[in-house]
């Protein structure tokens, strides 16, 4: 059997590419080794599926820190606005929650999942499950079949691999595509993981003090050797018994993995404001005018719902003052020290947990040898690539999945627009 496109992974990015050449009239074969399709969007956005973000282009690359400029090009043939539209003809009304983030009206990721299977159906694209792919074969510098694990294999024009990357690999993806890749001829870049909670070795984290803990809206930064800041977050945050974790620890991790790379350190300082809203000086003055007021009251009393009341009594300690001690009996250098520990409070972190447990892989097929408009490799002529196995990775949000719809749409339509010229003899 010959196919004018066979799409490897049945990702978010697969399923926009099948049905990208679906959509140029291609004879597309969709191949995943899982049992269903869309098992990655159906358990994304908390089983809610966080189809794309409203934000303007410009903040969108902003948020794909891992190489979002290479997606310049490929926005401005399909964006963020493209993917609501396209949702919306396929009768899947979006909404928009907070920091521009679209969902789904229903609040079920299975109705996009199906949305797509649907739109895959009409278009008549075969799809076939449980079959692993052994190998991906070129010829003449060309894609030429794809081989798989039970012995069966396709001739076909073009190949749009979209496996994924390392991370979540109950989902399917194991990285079994940068093989394929490396044999075409491209770079893979190192893989690490990113939107991934950090671990600790500090006493306090060790002995739990804080576990379960959550601070709402707190700054948190990632400091060089120099203590100087590589990248400030203010969201939540909740520490854990292994370190920290939470949106804007997730967002600060993979800076932590660079650091530790790029100066080949055991531990990285990272610094935790709690009351990112005020300076340090005012915020001195105002607790020592309230101190003043009721002098006779336990500084713990005084202090309180300035910050949550397990983070207070932590501080207050680091600092050796006795929360039942009146404020009266406390000196202005240990008030002004517990100012400084709420609004720099250092510790140290050892890493983050592995590859398998991130969000989403840092590292992957070098886009330098990609074209930035059709996802076609520069390698090999009939090669696509797109979504996670690219090194191009973005927080979460919305961030990921949009790369890997619009890298998907792109590198599925113009396989299609290869094969087709191919089928017609213009070699």
């Amino acid at each position: 059997m010959q196919y004018d496109v066979i799409v490897i992974g049945g990702g978010p990015s697969g399923l926009m590419a099948a049905i990208g050449a679906g959509e140029q009239g291609a004879r597309v074969l969709l191949v995943d080794k899982g049992d269903k399709l869309g098992r990655k969007l159906a358990i994304s956005g908390g089983g809610r599926c966080n189809v794309t973000n409203r934000l303007p282009i410009d903040e969108i690359i902003k948020h794909i820190p891992g190489n979002g400029r290479f997606l310049h090009s490929a926005f401005s043939i399909f964006n963020n606005e493209d993917i609501i539209a396209f949702f919306e003809k396929l009768g899947v009304q979006l909404k928009e929650e907070d920091h521009g983030r679209m969902f789904p009206v229903s609040n079920k990721a299975q109705s996009v999942v199906d949305a797509l299977l649907n739109r895959l159906k009409d278009l008549k694209v075969h799809i076939k499950t449980n079959s692993p792919v052994a190998d991906v074969k070129y010829q003449d510098a060309h894609t030429a079949s794809v081989h798989f694990r039970d012995g069966d294999s396709y001739e076909t024009k073009a190949v749009v691999i979209a496996v994924g990357g390392k991370s979540v690999p109950h989902t399917g993806s194991t990285g079994d595509g940068y093989a394929w890749a490396r044999k075409a001829g491209h770079t893979i870049t190192d893989l690490y993981p990113t939107e991934v909670p950090i671990t600790s070795s500090e006493p306090f984290i060790q002995e739990k003090v804080l576990q379960g803990l959550s601070l709402r809206d707190v700054a948190l930064s990632v400091l060089n050797p120099k203590g100087k800041a590589l990248i400030t977050h203010q969201m939540d945050m909740i520490f854990t018994h292994f370190g920290v974790s939470g949106p804007a620890v997730l967002r600060c991790s993979q800076f932590v993995v660079k650091a530790k790379k790029k100066w080949d350190l055991k531990e990285v300082t990272m610094s935790l404001d709690v009351l990112p809203d005020k300076k340090e000086e005012p915020l001195f003055q105002e607790f020592m005018a309230l101190v003043k007021a009721e002098p006779k009251k336990s500084i713990k009393n005084i202090f309180k719902g300035l910050v949550p009341e397990r983070y207070l009594l932590f501080l207050l300690e680091r600092n050796d003052i006795d929360p039942a001690a009146q404020g009266a009996n406390i000196s202005s250098e240990k008030i002004r020290a517990f100012t400084h520990s709420c609004k720099q409070f250092e510790f140290k972190v050892n890493g983050t947990l592995p590859i398998e447990k991130a969000f989403v892989t840092g590292g992957g097929v070098s886009v330098k040898e990609i074209e930035p408009q059709t996802m076609a490799s520069k390698k090999m002529n009939g090669l696509y690539f797109c979504g996670e196995i690219l090194d191009i990775h973005g927080y979460t949000g919305g961030y990921n999945i949009t790369s890997a719809l619009v890298t998907g749409r792109l590198a599925g339509a113009n396989a299609a627009i290869f094969a087709k010229t191919k089928r017609l003899g213009h070699n």
